[in-house]
């Protein structure tokens, strides 16, 4: 289906004149990918500036520069330890080329004595004299044209050289054909903006610092392409899953009526707008693939249930898949015993659930005796059968492929699909990677919740710290012990783990308790059940497992080597203390020297609870990809466009893909035939592709 225009730029890298095998596997690592469209997304990181041709006498130290002169002599080493010189000359000076492990047949091929030369390379002083050690091109007069005034410099891999990457570079240039302008005119105009093609070339050849910058004009053209591909790509796909048939839900509000009627507290404005936008969902003859964002402690496990009991009043099941065993018993716990008092029936699902319970329950799906499943990943293999699945709830998304998402929702007919996340999103990501779905927000907690107290504090006053801790669970309060991420992997932080929890052993004796992602789910069950009874009041963990337990008693939270952590995980663990209605406090130890960027988490910490505002930041200090210290896959990463930079450009081109859909839905228009060469160019072919050529 891709346009013929587009078949020279996904023709294989192996194609281009001196790329073998070897060299194919090596530039697959660098660039992600085998095709001449991955060269040329490829872009410079430097330029190095050859334009400086002085007399040797002349020549400034410590500069690239570029000089012709005649070779006088070679001076073979007289030990293998010593370097091949070999000394040149110009009519003012004489300089010193300088080889270390090179033939020596090589060099005297390349610089016979009596022949002039153009060289080029970085100039040095070494015992008062010049030199020049392995210069980057050595060139007879008539090929030095060959050596470029401006060097392009490209990101690289062990066994890529620049020369290599430059020459494969230029010729998959020369590959880019002209196509039909597929933005505004008037726009590129605005914007002062060149062609594709035109941008593309200028940006592969810099010829100042400036135009390496992100928001110079050729690179805020490539960047922006890229992201309106990203954003019609979604829309088309969005528009796709609105026209999917589904099946109006819409209950009498019986259930949910006394369900409201038996919560000792009112709903939030914020969760009432939600619920709006869900049942409005569920009204629609269509599809629902809906989005909700909520911060710790908003309030949408109860949302997730007033929507499946709409779904339970019109006659069909309900199911909510959390990515842990943790996860999914606490919202049994928390939905089980609401709707036992209204005569809807909850049974839990998990990879636990064996024998004749596990029969049991399967055969009520079928039958359709159970309203609401709550499960794992359980909840979709293959042996499960459901009598009419409708509506399913899935928890912190991220943590599932979309395929699973897809094999819950194919389970049922034509089943609704509510995502939910308790990760704050940043606005960026939830348009360049939730795009496909509605989005709603939970931006606000529930009244009575206190401000968590955060504090900062050296390390070095470990020994006040665990005293003063002492003297509040003497007075009953639980806490969380969270340990340093010492390194990236379950094993080192299962040792600072275990090594704190001895410490704290001797102090607090056998109401310590420690749990980890090497135990078994068992152990670490009767260890979180212990704490949740408060037979434990001090809780070790490690970074590798979820805490999420509902523990409202669990007022204090201390985090070791803080400065170590994201700033969405720090906040993420902090919200386990903002279960209850009494004040928490957060206490993060550091260790010093603090890097900048550390001391701004930490400042960040300390000024706000706002979830989203911690988002946002912790995307500026991170990077997009990284949200709670987690890389997420459904989070895709451009290749021309910096979100650090592109931000409003993102903005743009989502408005314009809107705009583009509304005018013209099927890309008909000589614009949208121009677009459909976009998003194939940037590799979209799945959102067009039952889309009428």
């Amino acid at each position: 289906m891709r346009p013929e225009i587009l078949y020279p730029l996904f023709a294989d890298i192996a194609s281009l004149k001196g790329v073998g095998s070897k060299t194919l596997k090596l530039l697959q690592n660098l660039l992600g990918g085998t095709k001449i469209v991955d060269l040329i997304f490829h872009l410079p990181s430097n330029i190095i500036d050859r334009s400086y041709r002085p007399k040797l006498r002349d020549a400034i130290p410590g500069r690239i520069c570029t000089i012709r002169a005649k070779v006088i002599a070679h001076l073979p080493p007289k030990s293998k330890h010593q370097p091949y010189k070999v000394v040149v000359e110009d009519e003012t000076e004489q300089l010193s080329l300088i080889f270390f492990k090179v033939y020596a047949e090589t060099i005297a091929k390349n610089l016979p004595v009596g022949a002039t030369r153009v060289i080029s390379g970085k100039l040095e002083i070494f015992n008062g004299n010049l030199q020049m050690s392995h210069p980057d091109y050595i060139a007879r007069e008539e090929d030095s044209s060959q050596i470029p005034i401006f060097e392009t410099v490209y990101p690289l891999t062990a066994g890529i050289s620049n020369k290599m990457i430059n020459k494969y570079i230029d010729q998959a240039l020369q590959k880019v054909p002209e196509m039909q302008e597929w933005l505004d005119e008037e726009f590129i105009k605005k914007q002062g903006w060149n062609s594709f093609r035109d941008a593309l070339m200028k940006a592969h050849h810099p010829q100042y610092k400036t135009e390496l910058e992100p928001f110079c004009k050729d690179r805020a053209r490539l960047a922006y392409d890229e992201l309106l591909a990203n954003q019609l790509a979604l829309a088309i796909v969005r528009e796709r899953v609105k026209k999917q048939a589904g099946r109006v839900l819409k209950g009498n509000g019986l259930l949910r009526k006394k369900i409201m009627d038996t919560l000792p507290f009112a709903l939030t404005n914020a969760q009432k707008n939600v619920l709006a936008e869900i049942y409005a969902d569920q009204a629609e003859p269509f599809r629902m693939l809906r989005l909700l964002q909520g911060d710790v402690g908003s309030g949408k496990t109860i949302v997730a249930l007033l929507a499946m009991l709409n779904a339970v009043e019109s006659g069909v099941q309900a199911a909510i898949m959390a990515p842990t065993e943790i996860l999914a018993k606490q919202h049994f716990e928390t939905i089980a015993p609401m709707c036992e008092k209204i005569g809807v029936k909850v049974e839990l699902l998990t990879g636990k659930t064996k024998g004749k319970k596990r029969a049991e329950i399967l055969q009520e799906l079928k039958e359709g005796k159970i309203n609401i499943i709550v499960g794992t990943h359980a909840l979709f293999q293959e042996d499960i059968a459901y009598k009419d699945l409708g509506f399913a709830v899935v928890d912190e998304q991220h943590r599932f492929g979309v395929h699973q998402r897809l094999s819950l929702s194919e389970k049922g007919n034509k089943c609704d699909i509510l995502v939910m996340t308790a990760t704050p999103i940043p606005r960026t990501l939830v348009l360049t990677s939730y795009g496909d779905m509605e989005y709603s927000k939970i931006d606000q907690l529930p009244e009575g919740r206190k401000p968590t107290e955060t504090r900062v504090m050296p390390i070095s006053k470990l020994n006040e710290t665990v005293a003063a801790l002492k003297r509040k669970i003497a007075e009953g309060v639980r806490a969380y012990w969270v340990c340093p991420l010492v390194e990236e992997s379950e094993k080192s932080d299962l040792a600072a783990a275990e090594a704190r929890f001895a410490d704290l052993q001797k102090i607090f004796g056998p109401e310590v308790g420690l749990v980890h992602g090497k135990m078994k789910e068992a152990e670490k069950d009767k260890v979180m059940e212990r704490f949740k009874k408060g037979a434990i009041k001090l809780l070790v963990a490690t970074t590798v497992i979820e805490v999420g337990v509902n523990v409202p008693e669990a007022t204090i939270m201390i985090i070791e080597h803080a400065e170590r952590f994201g700033l969405a995980q720090l906040h993420q663990l902090r919200g386990r203390i903002k279960r209850g209605n009494v004040q928490g406090s957060c206490l993060l130890l550091y260790s010093l020297p603090l890097s900048a960027t550390a001391q701004e988490r930490l400042k960040i910490m300390r000024q706000t609870e706002d979830g989203f505002i911690i988002a946002e930041k912790d995307l500026e200090l991170r990077g997009g990809g990284e949200i709670l210290g987690t890389r997420q896959s459904g989070f895709c990463e451009f290749r021309l466009a910096d979100m650090e930079y592109h931000k409003n450009l993102l903005f743009i081109a989502n408005q314009d893909a809107k705009l583009i859909l509304n005018k013209d839905p099927n890309l008909a228009s000589p614009r949208g035939k121009a677009l459909r060469n976009l998003l194939y160019l940037f590799e979209k072919d799945d959102s067009i592709k039952n889309y009428k050529a």
